[in-house]
């Protein structure tokens, strides 16, 4: 269990394909910290550390993550927002994020205004549908409030420190992101649709 509050940011070192697979390795802060086996959300998805050096980790990605996130976009030297599992007895700031992306969507706009910024999602209708006003939504493992809502976009405001501590900088319209709409929201539309038939 994550909370969408990005703890740092890393740095692609290489991605390797390995047939349907591929290998992740990630230049990152707190790798002395690390544990063979310990979760990392990477851009919003909970991937299991594989190996640990001296200053980095790596991680296998199976087909079906490939087939679902944009981690098969990665490039070596790209920007990706990095945090570690929720423990016990930790602040809670953000939403409650498992780690697992539902869908992908694509940057349609990210532009300053003042001293934050605005940040436009494409989603698609499975990710839409889950989605209210001032709702929450992680789009690369950060907890964003929607600020505004489109039948298949949604416009968020970012703050100077969101923007100074992810990857958001780096970032490119067209561009897809990782999406996972919120936990509950997920569950009571499963119930009502259990209820209708």
């Amino acid at each position: 269990m994550f909370t969408g509050l990005v703890e740092a940011i890393g740095r692609v070192r290489s991605f390797e394909r390995r047939g349907e697979q591929a290998r992740l390795s990630l230049e990152i802060p707190f790798a002395a910290e690390l544990e063979m086996g310990e979760s990392v959300a990477v851009n919003g998805c909970c991937l299991t550390v594989a190996d640990i050096d001296q200053g980095g980790a790596s991680f296998d990605l199976l087909g079906q993550t490939l087939a679902i996130t944009s981690l098969g976009d990665l490039t070596d030297g790209a920007i990706v927002n990095l945090e570690r599992a929720l423990r016990a007895g930790d602040r809670f700031g953000g939403h409650f994020v498992q780690g697992h992306v539902d869908s992908t969507g694509s940057v349609l706009a990210l532009e300053e205004r003042g001293q934050d910024h605005i940040f436009d999602v494409s989603l698609p209708p499975e990710i839409a549908k889950l989605c209210i006003n001032k709702g929450s939504l992680c789009v690369d493992g950060i907890s964003l409030t929607i600020a505004e809502l489109g039948e298949d976009r949604a416009r968020f405001w970012i703050t100077p420190h969101t923007f100074a501590v992810t990857h958001l900088p780096g970032l490119k319209v067209g561009a897809r992101v990782n999406l996972e709409a919120d936990l509950l929201a997920k569950h009571v539309a499963k119930l009502m649709a259990g209820m209708s038939r």
